[in-house]
Protein backbone atom coordinates (compact mmCIF):
# COMPACT_ATOMS: atom_id res chain seq x y z
CA UNK A 1 0.00 0.00 0.00
CA UNK A 2 2.70 2.24 0.82
CA UNK A 3 4.47 1.76 -2.19
CA UNK A 4 0.81 2.42 -4.26
CA UNK A 5 0.85 5.74 -2.25
CA UNK A 6 4.21 6.96 -3.18
CA UNK A 7 3.95 6.42 -7.02
CA UNK A 8 0.69 7.59 -7.18
CA UNK A 9 1.89 10.61 -5.21
CA UNK A 10 5.24 11.16 -7.50
CA UNK A 11 2.99 10.74 -10.60
CA UNK A 12 0.92 13.93 -9.44
CA UNK A 13 2.97 16.29 -8.17
CA UNK A 14 1.39 15.79 -4.62
CA UNK A 15 1.92 13.98 -1.20
CA UNK A 16 1.07 10.64 -0.22
CA UNK A 17 -1.58 12.31 2.76
CA UNK A 18 -3.24 14.11 -0.25
CA UNK A 19 -3.54 10.11 -2.17
CA UNK A 20 -4.40 8.86 0.93
CA UNK A 21 -7.00 11.10 1.76
CA UNK A 22 -8.51 10.90 -1.43
CA UNK A 23 -8.81 6.98 -1.74
CA UNK A 24 -10.30 6.97 1.80
CA UNK A 25 -12.76 9.86 1.06
CA UNK A 26 -11.70 12.30 3.68
CA UNK A 27 -13.19 15.78 3.90
CA UNK A 28 -10.59 18.91 2.03
CA UNK A 29 -9.67 16.86 -0.86
CA UNK A 30 -11.50 18.41 -4.23
CA UNK A 31 -13.40 16.41 -6.76
CA UNK A 32 -10.79 17.14 -9.43
CA UNK A 33 -7.64 16.03 -6.89
CA UNK A 34 -9.77 12.87 -6.33
CA UNK A 35 -10.55 12.25 -10.18
CA UNK A 36 -7.07 12.64 -10.95
CA UNK A 37 -6.08 10.30 -8.29
CA UNK A 38 -7.99 7.11 -9.85
CA UNK A 39 -6.84 8.08 -13.02
CA UNK A 40 -3.15 7.55 -11.69
CA UNK A 41 -4.13 4.23 -10.26
CA UNK A 42 -5.65 3.04 -13.82
CA UNK A 43 -2.42 4.73 -15.07
CA UNK A 44 -0.35 3.24 -13.13
CA UNK A 45 -1.67 -0.27 -13.22
CA UNK A 46 -3.16 -0.22 -9.76
CA UNK A 47 -6.06 -1.72 -8.89
CA UNK A 48 -8.65 0.59 -7.07
CA UNK A 49 -9.63 0.16 -3.97
CA UNK A 50 -13.21 -1.96 -4.05
CA UNK A 51 -15.30 0.64 -2.45
CA UNK A 52 -14.10 2.60 -5.82
CA UNK A 53 -14.47 -0.39 -8.33
CA UNK A 54 -17.88 0.69 -9.42
CA UNK A 55 -16.55 4.44 -10.35
CA UNK A 56 -15.46 4.89 -14.00
CA UNK A 57 -12.35 5.71 -14.93
CA UNK A 58 -11.14 9.08 -16.38
CA UNK A 59 -9.67 6.94 -19.16
CA UNK A 60 -10.85 6.59 -23.38
CA UNK A 61 -9.84 3.51 -25.19
CA UNK A 62 -8.37 5.15 -28.48
CA UNK A 63 -9.00 1.72 -31.05
CA UNK A 64 -6.70 1.83 -34.21
CA UNK A 65 -5.97 -0.36 -36.90
CA UNK A 66 -2.12 -0.33 -36.81
CA UNK A 67 0.31 2.65 -35.86
CA UNK A 68 2.03 1.78 -39.37
CA UNK A 69 0.03 4.20 -41.27
CA UNK A 70 0.93 7.92 -40.54
CA UNK A 71 -2.83 8.62 -40.60
CA UNK A 72 -3.67 6.62 -37.73
CA UNK A 73 -1.04 8.30 -35.67
CA UNK A 74 -1.97 11.26 -36.72
CA UNK A 75 -5.25 10.45 -35.17
CA UNK A 76 -4.25 9.18 -32.39
CA UNK A 77 -1.91 12.48 -31.71
CA UNK A 78 -5.19 15.03 -32.48
CA UNK A 79 -7.07 12.68 -30.15
CA UNK A 80 -5.20 12.17 -27.11
CA UNK A 81 -4.17 15.85 -27.24
CA UNK A 82 -7.92 16.70 -27.17
CA UNK A 83 -9.12 14.15 -24.60
CA UNK A 84 -5.73 15.66 -22.17
CA UNK A 85 -7.11 19.31 -22.47
CA UNK A 86 -10.24 17.88 -20.52
CA UNK A 87 -8.34 16.15 -18.26
CA UNK A 88 -9.01 12.39 -19.74
CA UNK A 89 -6.33 10.02 -20.82
CA UNK A 90 -6.01 8.13 -24.01
CA UNK A 91 -5.16 4.52 -24.16
CA UNK A 92 -4.13 3.64 -27.51
CA UNK A 93 -4.95 0.17 -28.73
CA UNK A 94 -3.55 -0.29 -32.07
CA UNK A 95 -4.45 -4.00 -33.24
CA UNK A 96 -1.42 -6.01 -33.61
CA UNK A 97 -0.54 -8.99 -36.23
CA UNK A 98 -0.08 -11.55 -33.34
CA UNK A 99 -3.24 -11.97 -31.96
CA UNK A 100 -4.39 -8.60 -30.18
CA UNK A 101 -7.47 -7.67 -32.29
CA UNK A 102 -10.40 -5.08 -31.53
CA UNK A 103 -12.81 -7.85 -29.83
CA UNK A 104 -9.72 -8.27 -27.14
CA UNK A 105 -9.37 -4.88 -26.21
CA UNK A 106 -12.49 -3.79 -26.19
CA UNK A 107 -12.97 -6.84 -23.16
CA UNK A 108 -9.91 -4.90 -22.04
CA UNK A 109 -11.06 -1.59 -21.79
CA UNK A 110 -14.62 -2.77 -19.94
CA UNK A 111 -12.60 -4.44 -17.56
CA UNK A 112 -10.74 -1.36 -17.02
CA UNK A 113 -13.66 0.84 -16.66
CA UNK A 114 -13.28 3.52 -19.29
CA UNK A 115 -15.46 6.31 -19.73
CA UNK A 116 -15.55 5.77 -23.43
CA UNK A 117 -14.14 4.44 -26.37
CA UNK A 118 -13.10 5.94 -29.56
CA UNK A 119 -12.22 3.60 -32.70
CA UNK A 120 -10.49 5.10 -35.80
CA UNK A 121 -11.57 2.97 -38.93
CA UNK A 122 -12.38 -0.26 -37.37
CA UNK A 123 -13.99 -3.47 -38.46
CA UNK A 124 -16.84 -1.79 -38.34
CA UNK A 125 -16.31 -0.78 -42.26
CA UNK A 126 -16.00 -4.43 -43.18
CA UNK A 127 -19.56 -5.91 -44.07
CA UNK A 128 -18.29 -9.17 -43.46
CA UNK A 129 -16.55 -8.49 -39.93
CA UNK A 130 -17.95 -9.98 -37.09
CA UNK A 131 -19.55 -7.19 -34.67
CA UNK A 132 -20.09 -8.76 -31.77
CA UNK A 133 -18.04 -6.37 -29.35
CA UNK A 134 -19.72 -3.20 -30.43
CA UNK A 135 -23.20 -4.71 -29.59
CA UNK A 136 -21.34 -5.33 -26.33
CA UNK A 137 -20.80 -1.90 -26.13
CA UNK A 138 -24.20 -0.65 -26.69
CA UNK A 139 -25.72 -3.44 -24.13
CA UNK A 140 -23.23 -1.47 -21.60
CA UNK A 141 -24.10 1.72 -22.64
CA UNK A 142 -20.58 3.04 -23.01
CA UNK A 143 -20.06 5.73 -24.59
CA UNK A 144 -18.73 5.51 -28.13
CA UNK A 145 -17.52 7.31 -31.19
CA UNK A 146 -16.59 5.81 -34.93
CA UNK A 147 -14.29 7.89 -37.11
CA UNK A 148 -15.27 7.52 -40.98
CA UNK A 149 -17.69 4.76 -40.38
CA UNK A 150 -21.15 6.00 -41.91
CA UNK A 151 -22.52 2.15 -41.27
CA UNK A 152 -25.67 1.52 -41.64
CA UNK A 153 -27.90 0.03 -38.93
CA UNK A 154 -25.07 0.62 -36.31
CA UNK A 155 -26.91 3.45 -34.68
CA UNK A 156 -23.76 5.16 -32.60
CA UNK A 157 -22.69 9.08 -33.19
CA UNK A 158 -19.52 8.90 -36.07
CA UNK A 159 -17.38 11.48 -37.97
CA UNK A 160 -16.45 10.67 -41.54
CA UNK A 161 -14.54 12.15 -44.48
CA UNK A 162 -16.72 13.12 -46.94
CA UNK A 163 -15.59 10.17 -50.03
CA UNK A 164 -17.94 11.47 -52.53
CA UNK A 165 -16.38 13.99 -52.31
CA UNK A 166 -12.84 13.10 -52.22
CA UNK A 167 -13.40 11.35 -54.97
CA UNK A 168 -15.00 14.02 -57.23
CA UNK A 169 -12.25 16.11 -56.37
CA UNK A 170 -9.24 14.14 -57.60
CA UNK A 171 -11.50 13.00 -60.66
CA UNK A 172 -12.23 16.29 -61.64
CA UNK A 173 -8.51 17.44 -61.07
CA UNK A 174 -7.58 14.68 -63.70
CA UNK A 175 -9.93 15.50 -66.12
CA UNK A 176 -8.85 19.07 -66.16
CA UNK A 177 -5.48 18.02 -66.88
CA UNK A 178 -6.85 16.02 -69.80
CA UNK A 179 -6.94 12.31 -68.75
CA UNK A 180 -9.90 10.42 -70.14
CA UNK A 181 -8.38 6.97 -68.91
CA UNK A 182 -9.08 7.01 -65.21
CA UNK A 183 -8.11 4.32 -63.11
CA UNK A 184 -8.88 3.63 -59.03
CA UNK A 185 -7.32 1.56 -56.61
CA UNK A 186 -9.45 1.11 -53.80
CA UNK A 187 -9.50 -0.96 -50.96
CA UNK A 188 -11.30 -4.58 -50.32
CA UNK A 189 -14.64 -4.74 -51.55
CA UNK A 190 -16.06 -5.77 -48.29
CA UNK A 191 -14.44 -2.45 -46.98
CA UNK A 192 -17.21 0.24 -46.95
CA UNK A 193 -15.97 3.64 -47.71
CA UNK A 194 -14.33 2.07 -50.41
CA UNK A 195 -17.57 0.83 -51.71
CA UNK A 196 -18.86 4.57 -51.25
CA UNK A 197 -15.67 5.84 -53.07
CA UNK A 198 -16.52 3.28 -55.68
CA UNK A 199 -19.95 4.35 -56.31
CA UNK A 200 -18.67 7.59 -57.34
CA UNK A 201 -16.39 6.87 -59.16
CA UNK A 202 -18.96 4.99 -61.25
CA UNK A 203 -20.73 7.74 -61.01
CA UNK A 204 -18.59 10.25 -62.39
CA UNK A 205 -18.25 8.24 -65.84
CA UNK A 206 -14.99 5.72 -64.52
CA UNK A 207 -14.62 2.52 -66.21
CA UNK A 208 -15.52 -0.50 -64.15
CA UNK A 209 -12.25 -2.08 -66.58
CA UNK A 210 -10.17 0.24 -65.09
CA UNK A 211 -10.84 -0.69 -61.00
CA UNK A 212 -8.68 -2.93 -58.60
CA UNK A 213 -9.36 -4.06 -55.23
CA UNK A 214 -6.54 -4.46 -52.81
CA UNK A 215 -5.46 -4.69 -49.25
CA UNK A 216 -4.01 -0.92 -47.31
CA UNK A 217 -0.42 -2.16 -48.16
CA UNK A 218 2.09 -0.62 -50.60
CA UNK A 219 2.59 -4.13 -52.32
CA UNK A 220 -1.02 -4.54 -52.84
CA UNK A 221 -1.44 -1.04 -54.07
CA UNK A 222 1.71 -2.07 -56.28
CA UNK A 223 -0.24 -5.43 -57.69
CA UNK A 224 -3.13 -3.61 -58.29
CA UNK A 225 -2.18 -0.54 -59.98
CA UNK A 226 -0.27 -2.81 -62.78
CA UNK A 227 -2.55 -3.80 -64.91
CA UNK A 228 -4.71 -0.61 -64.61
CA UNK A 229 -1.32 1.40 -66.01
CA UNK A 230 -0.83 -1.71 -68.71
CA UNK A 231 -4.36 -1.32 -69.69
CA UNK A 232 -3.52 2.43 -70.32
CA UNK A 233 -4.50 3.98 -67.46
CA UNK A 234 -3.16 7.76 -67.67
CA UNK A 235 -3.95 8.70 -63.94
CA UNK A 236 -4.61 6.63 -61.28
CA UNK A 237 -6.96 7.83 -57.76
CA UNK A 238 -5.99 5.38 -54.52
CA UNK A 239 -7.83 4.38 -51.77
CA UNK A 240 -5.38 5.67 -49.18
CA UNK A 241 -2.01 7.08 -49.55
CA UNK A 242 -0.27 3.97 -48.94
CA UNK A 243 -1.94 2.40 -52.37
CA UNK A 244 -0.46 5.41 -53.92
CA UNK A 245 3.04 4.66 -53.22
CA UNK A 246 2.34 1.09 -54.66
CA UNK A 247 0.77 2.85 -57.78
CA UNK A 248 4.03 5.01 -58.59
CA UNK A 249 6.03 1.98 -57.95
CA UNK A 250 4.07 -0.13 -60.63
CA UNK A 251 3.99 3.07 -63.18
CA UNK A 252 7.76 2.74 -62.57
CA UNK A 253 8.43 -1.23 -62.87
CA UNK A 254 6.24 -0.35 -66.13
CA UNK A 255 8.78 2.13 -67.58
CA UNK A 256 6.27 5.08 -67.30
CA UNK A 257 7.40 8.18 -65.78
CA UNK A 258 5.62 9.92 -62.73
CA UNK A 259 3.87 11.76 -63.29
CA UNK A 260 4.83 12.74 -66.93
CA UNK A 261 3.20 9.77 -68.11
CA UNK A 262 1.43 8.44 -65.09
CA UNK A 263 -0.58 10.57 -62.64
CA UNK A 264 -1.47 9.01 -59.18
CA UNK A 265 -3.82 10.59 -57.21
CA UNK A 266 -3.98 9.40 -53.33
CA UNK A 267 -5.98 9.91 -50.04
CA UNK A 268 -5.44 10.87 -46.36
CA UNK A 269 -2.27 13.31 -47.04
CA UNK A 270 -0.69 11.88 -44.23
CA UNK A 271 2.56 13.71 -42.60
CA UNK A 272 5.26 12.43 -45.34
CA UNK A 273 3.18 12.85 -48.08
CA UNK A 274 4.76 16.12 -49.18
CA UNK A 275 8.50 14.09 -48.70
CA UNK A 276 8.07 11.20 -51.25
CA UNK A 277 9.48 11.11 -54.44
CA UNK A 278 7.57 12.83 -56.67
CA UNK A 279 5.47 14.53 -53.73
CA UNK A 280 2.21 12.81 -53.89
CA UNK A 281 -0.93 15.10 -54.74
CA UNK A 282 -3.75 13.50 -52.59
CA UNK A 283 -6.91 14.18 -51.25
CA UNK A 284 -6.62 15.83 -46.80
CA UNK A 285 -8.79 14.56 -44.37
CA UNK A 286 -9.08 17.38 -42.02
CA UNK A 287 -7.65 15.38 -38.78
CA UNK A 288 -7.60 17.78 -36.11
CA UNK A 289 -11.19 18.91 -36.63
CA UNK A 290 -12.22 15.75 -37.17
CA UNK A 291 -10.49 14.38 -33.93
CA UNK A 292 -11.63 17.47 -31.76
CA UNK A 293 -15.46 16.66 -33.36
CA UNK A 294 -15.52 12.78 -32.14
CA UNK A 295 -13.77 14.22 -29.07
CA UNK A 296 -16.59 16.22 -28.37
CA UNK A 297 -19.23 13.62 -28.87
CA UNK A 298 -17.79 11.39 -26.79
CA UNK A 299 -17.63 13.65 -23.95
CA UNK A 300 -21.15 15.18 -24.51
CA UNK A 301 -22.27 11.22 -24.04
CA UNK A 302 -20.08 10.61 -20.73
CA UNK A 303 -21.87 13.68 -19.23
CA UNK A 304 -25.24 12.00 -20.19
CA UNK A 305 -25.90 14.09 -23.11
CA UNK A 306 -28.10 12.90 -25.83
CA UNK A 307 -26.25 12.78 -28.98
CA UNK A 308 -27.55 12.48 -32.49
CA UNK A 309 -26.11 9.38 -34.62
CA UNK A 310 -26.58 10.55 -38.09
CA UNK A 311 -22.54 10.93 -39.65
CA UNK A 312 -20.98 14.27 -39.09
CA UNK A 313 -19.72 14.58 -42.45
CA UNK A 314 -16.55 16.88 -42.95
CA UNK A 315 -15.25 18.27 -46.39
CA UNK A 316 -11.76 16.94 -47.49
CA UNK A 317 -9.48 19.13 -49.71
CA UNK A 318 -7.12 18.54 -52.64
CA UNK A 319 -3.43 18.77 -51.91
CA UNK A 320 -2.00 19.55 -55.67
CA UNK A 321 2.08 18.25 -55.82
CA UNK A 322 4.07 16.75 -57.97
CA UNK A 323 2.56 13.19 -58.51
CA UNK A 324 0.01 14.72 -61.28
CA UNK A 325 0.63 16.43 -64.46
CA UNK A 326 -1.35 17.25 -67.96
CA UNK A 327 -2.07 13.44 -69.94
CA UNK A 328 0.28 12.77 -72.20
CA UNK A 329 -0.40 12.89 -76.22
Amino acid sequence: MARKLADVAEHLGVSQATVSRALNGKPGISDATRAAVLTALDVLGYERPAKLRGETARLVGVVLPDMQNPIYASFAEAVAGALAKRGITAVLCPRTVDGVNEADFVELLIEQQVSGVLFASGLYQYATASKGHYALLRARSLPTVLINAAVPGFDVPSVCTDEEHAVGQAYSHLTHLGHRRIGAVLGPREHMPSARKLAAYRALGGSPELVAHAGFTIEEGHSGALPLIAAGATGVICGNDVLAMGAVRAARKLGREVPREVSVVGFDDSGLMAYTDPPLTTVRQPIVAMAHAAVDLLLRQIDAEVVPTDAMLFEPELVVRASTAPAPR
